[in-house]
């Protein structure tokens, strides 16, 4: 009797082959299909007795789309999309793959699903069941669960088949009609509305329910950003000169007479009024000796990382890769469908107490970095990970399930985190010992920190975190001694940073929006909208909104919504109602009903106040609207968007430079005040220099600070504008000597070089590191940048030309004037006149009154109607004022 024959899908080629190979190990019989890349693979099964003819889909077989009536942009108001008729079809260029598995439908008698085990991966299942059944009711479906494409889950997954899951199902319908009604509604209703009136925009002004709460945030932080005013403090600083011995009872690795600072953190940490803080200090001053309170002794550890989740692996390889969220997903995705890891898309950050961890640890030892770290584990040093709080039910935590040492490039980099982060979650915490001094002096309380690292354990294989000891002199609870140092000194709170994409994904993640499989596509969505533009500062990429992108948002904000488009509650609920419909609580026809029927009121009060975002968006094209002074990117400190200083070295204040002394113990000085009265100090040490107007980048100065810096003052960097994303033609940074990507620097000396582009190291100053820009010549920059208007960020006395706007001939540097306005009080206030776009330094003597040369017939010169190009930076001329 022949053995029945089993129709198994699976969601891409490439999966259907690597189950084809292990489930008849390698002896298969391969059929071509009318689709060339999909194959039908047969042979027989006999743990199951079956025949299997292995095949695939390629992703979603059928979509949704509306009835002809509804269809087409102005075959109705968009407000009836709301309740229009959606319909399921297949594409065209799908026909041929249902085509083939209906056929194949029809010599079977079983279906098993072996998509992906997720919820989108359940959909496309239930696809594929209904097109079988279609062209075979009496086949008999069912689904194979498996995280990683190795022997031993697939053998199980062919054998243990389960049901599908309809709950699953019926939440991605609902979601995928609920986006379709909303985003066709809003990008018709923005679109229609904005076009007529505004003429720069793009052709399609497109929302979506996830890709504006998303934007949302971006504009948010940047607003912060812009508004944020620097604020003055002052801290005491107590430090002592010892020489190294003994710490803890360790002995200590340095010469006897090894001098070293100690500093001691201000209990107060800092305050903001400059009166008290002085009298605080003179009382501190008033004592001779500081005493030694209380010396705490105790064992520490520094955690080894969690298990790694979708979320995760996004945040921290954007982080420490320079990988955008969508590129490490697609790279995870292809080693998955490869064997190499187990599935990429998970929200578990625990493993199941019988997960088989030896066997991929023993793999992992033929790797020459960090085999002999897995050989460790194998010899005793194993310890079980650290268990989280999430579990979704369905994959494990992302693990490589094979070694790979073929990798390369990007690829390489990706494994070789996720395989030394699951070394490390099954290593021992780092183990160090810590002594912690209580100082009394004056009054106030100090104390300091020391720490030596004892065991680095799993630090030794996990190369990403860095623990570094400290070293502490001896002391004796009792003594007492005389500082070396004693100063008020003051600060500045410094500026939140723009989002990274890391902090966005943290964000969308917190607050609902999207999926830890669709995250990274809505960030690019907005990417690719061009209402949000990525900028590089360093090796970190930061994420600007654009002028559209701005004014889109205040607009929506303008309106007063109690939920607006552009915040995640309305998307965050109805995430949760998806959840709600997967556990059985709610139907598909609820979650749809209770979500229209909130976006219905939205979308009504929106279009009855629409002139307002209209307001908005011709506001930011024109750069008219208020703003608390822009700054440009190059000008944020990489910072971790907290106020102060956050490094307990700086004697509790950090931040801003160091005013000095206020009379030093060091100087004998008791109640001296460094000749300054008591007001407000006439220098903030590196703010003294805030005066230039000059963009530190373009006149070849150093970037801001590295992460941490806390004593810049916010008002440092005067750079009033921020430039158009990487424009097409503009070269990519090499890596200089120091494995970063080289920062561009512009010869601004009086020579033949004068205006050249040049590559530089941009993080370390003894790198010697240079090269040429090549291609950054005027004309190819100018070339290069023009057409950028809507993807610039926005300035703040903006004015932008119109498109029959008359602007002179080039400059003698050979680029198209700018248009600036005179900010000054006098009798040519509020006149505009053209000069040259380039930085300070290199700027010519190019000068000309608008009005004189609209008189005179000048020219049109290149690039009139979108204002000149900045051949260092490939930047939009603009206006602005402070001539």
């Amino acid at each position: 009797m022949p053995w029945p024959k089993v129709l198994c899908v699976a969601e891409k080629p490439s999966i259907a082959k690597s189950i084809s190979q292990i489930l008849s190990g390698g002896q298969y019989e391969v059929r071509n299909t009318t689709t060339p890349y999909i194959k039908n693979y047969e042979f027989s099964y006999p743990a199951s007795q079956c025949e299997f003819i292995v095949t695939s889909v390629v992703g979603h077989l059928t979509e949704k789309e509306f009835t002809e009536a509804h269809k087409t942009w102005h075959s109705c108001d968009p407000f009836e999309l709301f309740d229009a008729a959606v319909e399921t079809r297949v594409p065209k260029d799908k026909i041929s793959v249902k085509q083939n598995l209906s056929s194949q439908a029809r010599r079977c008698e079983r279906l098993v699903i072996w998509t992906d085990c997720d919820r989108e991966g359940e959909a496309i299942g239930g696809e594929v069941a209904d097109v079988c059944r279609q062209a075979n009711r009496h086949i008999v479906v069912q689904r194979a669960r498996f995280s990683a494409i190795i022997p031993q889950q697939i053998h199980h997954a062919a054998q243990n088949t389960v049901a599908l899951d309809t709950a699953q199902i019926d939440a991605v319908e609902a979601r995928v009609t609920l986006d379709l009604k909303l985003g066709a509604a809003f990008t018709r209703m923005q679109t229609t509305t904005l076009r007529p009136q505004i003429a720069l925009l793009p052709d399609l002004i497109s929302y979506g329910p996830c890709q504006f709460p998303t934007l949302g945030f971006v504009v948010s932080r940047y607003e912060q950003v812009q508004s944020f005013s620097p604020e003055s403090f002052w801290y005491i600083f107590l430090s002592l000169n010892r020489a190294l011995q003994h710490n803890g009872g360790e002995e200590v690795d340095a010469p006897e007479a090894e001098q070293a600072a100690t500093v001691f953190t201000w209990g107060r940490v800092r305050l903001f009024e400059f009166e008290v803080s002085l009298a605080i200090y003179e009382g501190v001053l008033a004592s001779r000796t500081a005493r030694v309170q209380k010396i705490t002794k105790a064992p520490t550890k520094k955690w080894k990382p969690m298990p790694l989740t979708t979320v995760e692996l996004q945040k921290s390889g954007s982080r420490l890769l320079r990988l955008t969220p969508k590129t490490i997903l697609d790279i995870s995705e292809g080693l998955y469908q490869r064997g190499f890891l187990s599935y990429p898309r998970t929200e578990t950050d625990q493993f199941d107490p019988d997960f088989d961890f030896n066997s991929l640890i023993e793999k992992q030892t033929l790797d020459p970095a960090w085999g002999p770290f897995a050989n460790r584990l194998m010899q005793g040093e194993f310890r079980p990970p650290r268990r989280g709080k999430k579990n979704d039910q369905a994959h494990p935590p992302i693990h490589p399930t094979c070694y790979a040492g073929n990798l390369v490039g990007d690829e390489k980099r990706v494994y070789e985190y996720i395989t030394r982060r699951f070394l490390a979650c099954c290593a021992q915490d780092a183990e160090g010992f810590q002594t912690t001094v209580d100082v009394a002096y004056g009054g106030e309380e100090f104390s300091a920190k020391g720490l030596i690292v004892l065991r680095r354990n799993y630090l030794d294989v996990f190369i990403y975190d860095n623990w570094k000891g400290m070293v502490l002199p001896d002391f004796v609870e009792g003594e007492e001694f005389v500082p070396s140092v004693c100063e008020l000194r003051d600060g500045q709170t410094t500026r939140p940073a723009l989002l990274t994409e890391a902090d966005l994904v943290g964000l969308m993640d917190k607050n609902g929006i999207g999926t830890d499989a669709t995250i990274a596509q809505h960030i690019q969505t907005i990417i690719d909208r061009e209402y949000v533009i990525p900028r590089m500062q360093g090796g970190t990429k930061y994420l600007l909104p654009s002028t559209l992108g701005i004014g889109l948002v205040e607009g929506y904000n303008e309106i007063g919504f109690d939920r607006s488009l552009s915040k995640p509650q309305l998307r965050r609920q109805t995430e949760r109602t998806m959840v709600q419909v997967c556990q059985g609580i709610k139907s598909k026809h609820d979650m749809l009903n209770e979500s229209i029927e909130q976006y219905k009121e939205v979308y009504v009060r929106a279009r009855q106040q629409f002139d307002k975002v209209v307001g908005s968006v011709q506001r930011q094209l024109r750069g008219q609207a208020p703003r608390a002074g822009d700054v440009a990117v190059d000008d944020w400190p990489a910072h971790d968007g907290q106020d102060g200083d956050d490094d307990d070295n700086e004697g509790g204040g950090g931040g801003g430079g160091s005013r000095g002394a206020r009379g030093s113990r060091g100087s004998r000085s008791r109640r001296g005040r460094g000749g300054t009265t008591r007001g407000a100090p006439s220098s903030r040490g590196r703010n003294a220099r805030s005066g230039s107007k000059k963009d530190k980048y373009d006149d070849g100065q150093d970037p801001p600070p590295p992460s941490g810096s806390t004593h810049t003052t916010g008002n440092e960097y005067q750079s009033s504008t921020i430039g158009s994303a990487n424009v097409t033609g503009k070269p990519h940074p090499p890596d200089c000597q120091c494995g970063q990507p080289a920062a561009e620097r512009t010869v601004t000396k009086e020579n033949e070089n004068k205006g050249r582009a040049f590559w530089t190291c941009g993080n370390n100053k003894t790198c010697t590191f240079f090269e040429w820009v090549e291609g950054t010549s005027t004309e190819g920059a100018a070339r290069a940048s023009r057409g950028a208007t809507l993807k610039r960020a926005p300035t703040d006395n903006e004015l932008r030309p119109s498109r029959n706007q008359t602007v002179p001939s080039s400059c003698k540097c050979d680029l198209t004037p700018v248009m600036r306005t005179v900010n000054k009080e006098g009798p040519n206030k509020g006149r505009h006149f053209w000069v040259c776009p380039n930085s300070e330094k290199a700027r010519c003597d190019h000068f000309v009154w608008d009005d004189e040369q609209k008189a005179e017939g000048v020219p049109q010169g290149r690039g009139a109607g979108g204002g000149g190009e900045c051949y260092k930076c490939g930047q939009q001329g603009h206006f602005a004022n402070g001539a």
